[in-house]
């Protein structure tokens, strides 16, 4: 019996000595990587970084600014605020962690998508979107040349919304597909595919249909199961139906009135996310380490893909490009205007910075972001980025 005691207080004794080296070494570990934030801080001048744009956001506030923006370098939050009312009827204001219609913006997620399927061998870049909608109208018009915007076909919102109207439906995206392949005479295409780049949210609400009819999934449940779990996005979510809400959503406003309910607003996929400025950061950090799709099917997305005309802006597969004069990207964003928002999540992976404005009243100081890119280069490349990024 003494020999089962000694070697019970032998074990305890060793417990014990693990569990106080367990936490002398979680103490080691903590004090290592607060060394290493506040000498990246140092690095990055991250104080004189949030003094300025903390002066730059108060300046557009002032010019009508009400949203909620975040700026990070290297993974260190520089500016995080919120800025008015996420309901100015009900006088609740925006905080943190308020949800945005981040109109298109949501391509980046479509795409993403996309990518993911093609990933897990379910799609193919180069089908059409008769393999998948026989009765599609237009031959030729790639999954590809969707993500460019170069398939060259017709918009939908202004081909449908007296159909619509008329009918008293909010479409969603598969009644959508129903409608172009029923009509009756052909809605005509603008080119044919892959002639040039035309900016189209028919492309990406098609992209979406695909979606669903690949996976027999609704395009928000697939974005909720396979994006934003995974990533601890839990204040982003899709807004289809009359009656969704979320305890942060906001409400967007124009000319000094809130936007009702759209016509459209039950399409998906070149709009209907809504998310977090906190959420984006992450969306961000999930796409600068190939978290969410291949490295090498980003590095896709992230190729210019139209020359037509020679200029510094073109576009991938669902994000907005800006290139340099040798035609390699620089900077990777999308901007979104949807019914009182308008918003802008922007990038740069060699710097490994991230810009994100959200408005819910529409402001188009929320496009200008040079003053910004200035502050957080240590160089002279901003000076080449315009005044305005182009808004949708």
């Amino acid at each position: 019996m003494r020999l089962v005691g000694l070697a019970i207080l032998v074990i305890w004794m060793a417990a014990c000595s693990s569990e106080k080296l367990e936490v002398v070494d979680q103490k080691k570990l903590a004090l290592q990587e607060a060394h290493r934030i506040d000498s990246l801080r140092l690095a990055i001048g991250a104080d004189r970084k949030a003094a300025e744009l903390k002066e730059l956001i108060l300046s557009k506030a002032k010019h009508g600014f009400n949203g909620n923006a975040l700026v990070a370098q290297s993974g260190i939050v520089l500016l995080d605020t919120a800025i008015g009312m996420a309901s100015f009827e009900d006088k609740i204001p925006l905080d943190r962690h308020s949800s945005f219609q981040l109109a298109s913006i949501s391509k980046t997620f479509t795409a993403v998508s996309i990518l993911q399927l093609v990933e897990k061998g379910k799609l193919s870049l180069d089908l059409t979107v008769q393999e998948y909608f026989p009765e599609f109208p237009y031959p030729g018009v790639t999954i590809r040349s969707l993500l460019s915007h170069r398939s060259g076909l017709p918009y939908y919102e202004y081909n449908f919304e007296q159909k619509a109207r008329g009918e008293h439906v909010f479409p969603d995206n598969q009644l959508l597909m129903q409608w172009f392949a029923l009509a009756d005479p052909k809605l005509k295409a603008f080119n044919l595919p892959d002639h040039y780049f035309s900016y189209n949210n028919t492309n990406f609400a098609i992209l979406a249909a695909i979606v669903e009819k690949v996976t027999n999934e609704d395009f928000g449940h697939y974005l909720k199961k396979h994006i934003f779990q995974p990533l601890g996005m839990e204040e982003s979510f899709v807004a289809r139906g009359l009656n969704e809400s979320s305890l942060h959503r906001t409400y967007g406003y124009q000319r000094g009135r809130r936007v009702p309910f759209d016509t459209f607003d039950n399409i998906l996929g070149d709009k209907g996310v809504f998310s977090s400025t906190h959420d984006l950061f992450k969306w961000y950090q999930a796409l600068a380490t190939g978290k969410v799709v291949s490295r090498d099917l980003l590095k896709e997305a992230f190729t210019p893909r139209s020359f037509e005309h020679p200029g510094l802006r073109n576009y991938g597969y669902g994000f907005r490009l800006w290139v340099n004069e040798k035609q390699k990207t620089d900077y990777i964003y999308h901007t979104g205007w949807w019914k009182g928002y308008n918003t802008i999540f922007f990038f740069d992976p060699k710097e490994d910075f991230l810009i994100v404005l959200l408005s819910n009243k529409y402001n188009r100081s929320v496009y200008n972001i040079r003053n910004i890119i200035e502050v957080l280069h240590s160089d002279e490349r901003s000076t080449s980025v315009e005044e305005n990024i182009l808004d949708d």
